[in-house]
């Protein structure tokens, strides 16, 4: 029973040294003096309210992406005992001592580090070279713009991160189903491949870029399982029922779950509670939960009330008058009431409130017992501040001349008389004598005389676009033709920029068109039977397209159609499957195109001189990509390689 103890236990393990180094020198490139600048640099401005938020656990919405990578950076405070405290209110300001900039920065430089081995597993998945992976590797580990961009509180870094391990787990996944399926790594590798794609598109929307390509390529996998004569129906069912959870259900269930997590950890009220609904407001602390605190729960004759309309846009915001009256005439010379001004203002404001008049009562307090206002009822509503009556009359409203006006009615002695009888609508009612409750009751006004309906809007003002100084469009992305200063010394010279390595973006982009031209020759080729390349390097050849050069298409053709302002860090997720595919091209052009040992000695001297002129590159870029050095005027001047370069030189 105890033989074996009597036995050495032994533990075997195959480690990839080249992962192990490549690792290393990630770690070292992405953390080497990491608390530098200690300043607040370009977007960490933008990231780090919301960090401070997640610290004092008050409630926000960001609208330019969901909840993930903001919380992956609020772990990095969190971690570092960061309190929330300190005023992110322009870049350049000085971090305080209770500032934990370390860790604050850390997750995205270990994604930036964790990216380098990733990029040689990825090639090496795609059962390309050694040398090719290498090359692959060392790219991302010396392009200057990645460094930038992992060295800061950003979320373009673990983006990339994950866009990667998506497609590192899927080829891993894809290349055990060939020996081992439904095996264990078999089941991790395909779980990972959805949980990193949930993760991608939980730190930037960008991210559903990379799980479509994913979805694309299992597809086509799974189509050409369906066709394998081998697997019986129950195999083949399984296989797909399998990749539907991993791929489709897990992935939806952790973005989710995101969301789950972010509105448990912030519970108090902030300044975004406006845009959310009133029973939503009311379940955090502080805020209208505070106000509410004790009030009835049902509205009564004489009840004040705010009346706050859920579906407008830009913003939800409150029926609201004040004692300015409608011009006599509007410019397009229509005429109006001359009554006060009802409109829809989106802050909190005395002038929101309205009294819940009883027609029949000229009091305007509540009655003893109350009197419940139910479904069907027929109200006035009296404006708080200044006592004038909510009223609608045959006029054209200011902005919609198909819609009645809505006013304070104003008694001009005039042959105008007061419309201002309402009957009270509730939607989400349960019968048809339910009575109208605070903050659950979703209500709409019937105005009696001509049975419009009251709506009301937020008025906004079209006004002139404005360009940032560094927004950019996607071709310039292609061509290098922008930079982005993203931090300058208070007192020297030293800056850090988001500028590219002029040889590898050029080269990159040189290398997905030859994919293209290359993919259409060989295809054009194999229509008229004529296969140049085995079989074998003709499906790794596919694959290694599909995913890298549609991972750039996917990741950079749609910014053409947005209409947001774009910067050049909007191209790094694209150009990251560009770098994977450059040493894929070149490999194939000396495996395939070079006919002799003579010209693969020639292409291999090449490839050798062009990759140390990349090190070049960004070894002269380097105090643009670290700025931790201070630059003459001339030396500035010198690194301007590009007219359009907007480098930083004081006078």
């Amino acid at each position: 029973m105890l033989e074996f103890l009597k036995r050495p236990m032994v533990v075997t393990a195959d480690i990839n040294l080249h992962v192990v180094a490549l690792t290393g020198v990630g770690l070292l490139s992405r953390l080497w003096h990491l608390t530098y600048p200690r300043a607040v640099v370009f977007d960490e401005l933008y990231y780090g309210q919301y960090i401070s938020f997640y610290m004092k656990r008050i409630f926000f919405v960001d609208d330019s992406g969901p909840p993930f990578g903001h919380m992956l950076l609020a772990l990095g405070g969190y971690l570092g005992g960061f309190d929330g405290n300190f005023l992110w209110n322009r870049i350049g300001a000085e971090y305080t001592s209770n500032v934990p900039v370390w860790s604050l920065r850390l997750l995205p430089a270990l994604a930036g580090a964790l990216s380098v081995p990733m990029a040689y597993q990825i090639v090496s998945e795609l059962q390309y070279s050694h040398c090719a992976a290498m090359g692959a590797a060392l790219l991302v580990l010396i392009e200057n713009a990645l460094i930038t961009q992992s060295r800061l509180m950003l979320l373009e870094s673990p983006l990339i991160f994950f866009n990667l391990l998506a497609v590192l787990s899927y080829l891993k996944f894809f290349n055990s189903q060939k020996h081992s399926p439904f095996s264990l790594p078999w089941w991790f590798w395909l779980t990972l491949t959805g949980v990193a794609c949930a993760c991608a598109v939980g730190v930037k929307y960008m991210g559903v870029f990379t799980y479509l390509l994913v979805l694309g390529v299992a597809a086509v996998h799974a189509w050409q399982l369906i066709g394998d004569q081998t697997l019986s129906n129950v195999c083949v069912f399984c296989h797909l029922l399998s990749r539907a959870v991993a791929l489709l259900v897990i992935p939806v269930v952790m973005y989710l779950l995101f969301f789950y997590v972010h509105l448990t950890l912030l519970y108090r009220s902030g300044p975004h509670d406006q845009i959310m609904s009133s029973p939503f407001q009311a379940s955090l602390e502080g805020g209208l939960a505070r106000i509410t605190q004790g009030q009835p729960l049902e509205v009564a004759f004489g009840s004040q009330v705010t009346l706050r309309n859920v579906f407008g846009k830009p913003l939800p915001c409150w029926l609201h008058s004040h004692q300015n009256a409608y011009p006599m005439i509007y410019e397009n010379g229509r005429g109006s009431s001359h009554q006060q001004q009802v409109t829809c203002y989106p802050f909190k404001d005395v002038n929101n409130w309205w009294i819940v008049k009883d027609p029949g009562r000229h009091e305007l307090v509540v009655s003893n017992p109350p009197k419940p206002v139910r479904h069907g009822d027929v109200v006035q509503l009296v404006h708080g501040m200044t006592t004038r009556f909510l009223n609608t009359h045959d006029v054209a409203a200011p902005l919609s001349p198909h819609a009645q006006e809505i006013s304070c009615y104003v008694d001009y002695n005039i042959s105008m008389p007061a419309q201002n009888l309402w009957r009270l609508d509730i939607v989400n009612r349960e019968s048809d004598r339910d009575s109208w409750k605070t903050i659950l009751s979703e209500v709409r006004f019937v105005h009696v005389n001509t049975s419009a309906v009251l709506k009301w809007r937020m008025l906004t003002l079209r006004t002139e676009d404005t360009e940032h100084k560094y927004s950019s469009t996607p071709l310039d992305w292609l061509t290098l033709d922008t930079n982005i200063a993203y931090w300058l010394h208070p007192r020297t010279s030293a800056q850090i920029h988001l500028v590219g390595n002029v040889v590898i973006w050029t080269s990159a982009s040189l290398a997905t068109a030859a994919y293209v031209l290359l993919f259409l020759w060989y295809l054009l080729r194999r229509r008229r039977r004529a296969c140049d390349l085995p079989e074998d390097a003709w499906l790794r050849w596919l694959l290694a397209g599909g995913l890298c050069a549609g991972g750039w298409a996917l990741n950079f053709l749609p910014f053409f159609l947005t209409e947001k302002t774009l910067f050049l860090y909007h191209y790094l997720p694209a150009l990251t499957f560009q770098v994977l595919l450059l040493p894929i091209v070149l490999q194939h052009v000396g495996d395939h195109l070079c006919r002799s040992q003579l010209q693969r000695s020639l292409f291999s001297a090449l490839v050798v001189a062009w990759y140390s002129s990349a090190c070049r590159t960004s070894y002269t870029l380097r105090p643009l990509t670290y700025g931790d050095r201070s630059l003459s005027p001339g030396d500035l001047q010198a690194l301007r390689w590009r007219e359009s370069w907007d480098i930083l030189i004081r006078k």
